[in-house]
């Protein structure tokens, strides 16, 4: 797919936003369709069927994620990327809850926007079929024989160690909320701060310098990412 195909919905009540934001993507070459509040977006996702929605939270009447849940109630799986203050950590996490595919706060850079654009596309398209083998710079996961390896040399995880990088591996690049990976490795047991140990633990044996990681970063008060190569 092409930038030129691909359609990118920029719902935002800011007209400045969304010109800056239809002026940058432009010249990207994506075809970008503009809704300043939730009425016109609704009518534009029918109309168009965008491939991306960029979704400011706040929105008049009707907030960002109160119709980021309509759509995923609808059924839609279109990727959505949040647009957020950076004093909306809260609304941040809601959203990602719902079905986001990932976010970013304003104010924030063309290039940075793009490169999570991309992102929350091609993950779109790994939906389709999961990659047995994962590798992102010098780390491979081997999905089906269980095998991790760093820069060539294996490494032995514990069960939960393998389980949480697993459903990081499964979702590169997409930020994961504590609340999902807690589901998704204890059934939503566990507290947080089990989590917090285990992923301490996992950057100890992958990376080079845990306390600087470049693979399993941080996103702070929302969750984790796996990093993906560019």
């Amino acid at each position: 797919m092409t930038n030129t195909s691909v359609k990118i919905l920029v719902v935002d009540d800011e007209q400045p936003i969304r010109k800056l934001l239809r002026v940058g993507l432009g010249t990207q070459g994506y075809n970008v369709l503009e809704a300043g509040n939730a009425t016109s977006a609704v009518e534009q996702v029918e109309a168009h069927q965008p491939d991306l929605i960029l979704l400011d939270l706040g929105l008049p009447g009707v907030s960002g994620c109160d119709l980021l849940r309509q759509w995923r109630e609808e059924g839609s799986d279109i990727p959505v990327v949040i647009l957020s203050s950076r004093t909306d950590e809260r609304g941040i996490v809601e959203a990602l809850e719902l079905g986001a595919d990932d976010y970013v706060v304003k104010p924030f850079g063309m290039n940075e926007l793009v490169a999570r654009i991309r992102v929350a596309l091609r993950h779109r398209l790994q939906q389709q079929g999961e990659l047995p083998v994962f590798e992102t710079g010098g780390l491979s996961v081997d999905l089906v024989k269980r095998i991790v390896k760093v820069d060539g040399r294996e490494v032995k995880l514990s069960p939960k160690e393998y389980d949480i990088l697993r459903v990081l591996v499964q979702h590169a690049g997409k930020v994961l909320t504590h609340r999902f990976l807690l589901s998704q490795v204890w059934g939503g047991s566990a507290d947080v701060q089990y989590l917090r140990v285990y992923v301490r633990q996992l950057r100890q044996k992958l990376e080079q310098l845990p306390d600087q990681p470049r693979y399993i970063v941080t996103e702070t008060g929302v969750g984790y990412r796996l990093k993906e190569a560019d």
